[in-house]
């Protein structure tokens, strides 16, 4: 099955920001175009804002001035759903109600024939719900672009309980015509992105909810040694708390009110206040005008240690042992090679978080995990009351030795970094294993969509198939709630080998 055919006429029906983005890519791709939308008058009004889009191209170079009157000559507003007769594709990007999607395609199958392709661009309702209420179900398939459409690579194809394959596939060489990466995915609650992604807002916000750290803190860490291009209170200022918190709510209601996708309280009361983000001057952060953006907690100086003794090879955080070396600092070896961790000359322990608590232990600094230690500018630290306050110095001077801001949060299970990556694994493992999609395209969906240092599985193999899970494992034990226990997919896929020896 082929993409369809440059002369094949497609219609946007909703001609709000993601309908115009989505007209505009077809549009540009060399299609036919038809806007439709209920309101009297705005599918030319979105028209013109096409155009004006066309004309910035143009100046950017990126169009030439024929390409621009010609996509212009195909661009056709229409006043009623009987100006779409003859379509081969209609993409749908209307309210988020599932009864407002159904009655909208009940109808246009009134319309067009049997054998056009018609699509959805919902990010939060069931697809095969929409295509529930049709007549020919099996031509419906889900079409979910990102923000902006003409921008953003990623579309997510999805295909619902009675989505045709044969449908799927031209819907997804479509947008590969189109300049696309499109990724395959069957109907799911938050389909690839929005379902792995739920843990990276809701653990910065469980870390904010237990007083360990304030957003700032949070989202320094995120970026400056997790690698994301954005912390989760900054990025959910971007998107909107209501938008976000919308999403959250509607992936929990769906997977039943499922402990790990449980909506955060603290955003609850963010959206109630009216402070939404961006949108409203206000949300995590003030955005008015001459407001100043908090700074993240810093250690002040402290001195480094003379030596370190190295137990075990640190795991994930091995390069450590190189950089401690670069520094002037003397590594010693144990004698037992055994653990992952350094003990320091006070006698205190600094170790890589594990999801277990510094309050557990005599005298134990936590590290946080990061993306690249050598390349990472902060690394967070953590330990419990009683920890000597000499262990805690000379761990904050060694790392601030290596060129590192450190800060130090409060005695949480798992930290920052680590407890979020091992959640995002684990939900994208667990995805793969009911057959949302394949590794590959969870990957694909994950940098695309989110902007991701990493893909769930890239990141996996780099830390190793067991560690997500016995990191939960541990968080688990600490605050048995449900949120933390890993998945038996996951527990399958630590344990899966190339080849099994072991007999039971």
């Amino acid at each position: 099955m082929t993409a369809l055919d440059l002369s094949s006429p497609v219609a946007v029906v909703g001609t709000g920001t993601m309908g115009q983005g989505i007209a505009q890519v077809a549009l540009v791709a060399g299609h036919p175009v038809r806007l439709y939308d209920a309101a009297p008058g705005l599918a030319r009004k979105a028209a013109d804002a096409i155009g004006s889009r066309l004309d910035r191209l143009v100046e950017k170079e990126r169009l030439t001035a024929d390409e621009r009157d010609a996509a212009r000559a195909r661009l056709t507003p229409v006043d009623d759903l009987s100006g779409l007769a003859g379509c081969s594709l209609v993409v749908e990007a209307v309210v988020e109600r599932l009864d407002v999607k159904q009655e909208l395609f009940r109808a246009l199958e009134d319309v067009v024939a049997d054998d056009c392709l018609l699509a959805t661009n919902t990010s939060s309702l069931s697809v095969t719900a929409i295509g529930g209420a049709l007549r020919v179900p099996g031509r419906f398939v889900g079409l979910h672009f990102f923000n902006p459409a003409p921008l953003l690579p990623l579309v997510e194809v999805v295909s619902g309980f009675a989505t045709d394959v044969d449908a799927a596939t031209r819907a997804y060489e479509t947008a590969r015509a189109w300049g696309k990466t499109p990724v395959a995915c069957a109907d799911t609650p938050g389909f690839i992105v929005n379902r792995v992604a739920r843990p990276f807002y809701a653990e910065a916000f469980a870390v904010y909810e237990a007083q360990a750290a304030d957003p700032a803190t949070v989202d320094a860490v995120l970026r400056e040694s997790g690698g994301f291009r954005m912390g989760a209170f900054e990025l959910t200022d971007l998107i909107g708390q209501d938008v976000n918190e919308s999403v959250t709510h509607s992936v929990w209601q769906a997977f039943f009110q499922d402990v790990r996708f449980r909506p955060s309280l603290a955003q609850r009361r963010l959206v109630e206040s009216g402070r939404l983000g961006r949108k409203t001057g206000h949300g995590w952060y003030d955005h008015r005008e001459g407001a100043e953006r908090p700074a993240p907690h810093t250690a002040e100086p402290a001195e480094p240690p003379a030596y370190v003794v190295a137990e075990g090879g640190l795991g994930p955080a091995a390069e450590l042992l190189d950089l401690i070396r670069e520094a002037g600092i003397e590594v010693r070896e144990a004698e037992e090679d055994e653990g992952t961790r350094l003990v320091l000359p006070s006698g205190g322990q600094l170790v890589l978080a594990d999801g277990q608590l510094a309050a557990e232990f005599a005298d134990v600094v936590y590290f946080d995990l990061a993306l690249d230690y050598r390349r990472a500018t902060r690394i967070a630290l953590s330990h419990a009351g009683h920890t000597s306050a000499e262990t805690v110095a000379q761990a904050t001077g060694l790392f601030q030795a290596l060129g590192k801001k450190v800060s130090v949060i409060g005695d949480v299970p798992g930290m920052i970094v680590a407890r979020t990556v091992a959640r995002i694994i684990d939900l994208a493992v667990e995805a793969v294993a009911q057959g949302v999609a394949t590794e590959e395209d969870v990957d694909t969906a994950m940098r695309l969509g989110v902007n991701y240092p990493l893909g769930p599985f890239e990141w996996s193999r780099r830390l190793g198939r067991g560690w997500a899970g016995a990191l939960l494992d541990e968080m688990h034990e600490v605050d048995p709630c449900g949120r933390y226990a890993p998945s038996l997919a996951l527990y399958r896929y630590a344990c899966a080998t190339d080849q099994r020896e072991d007999t039971p």
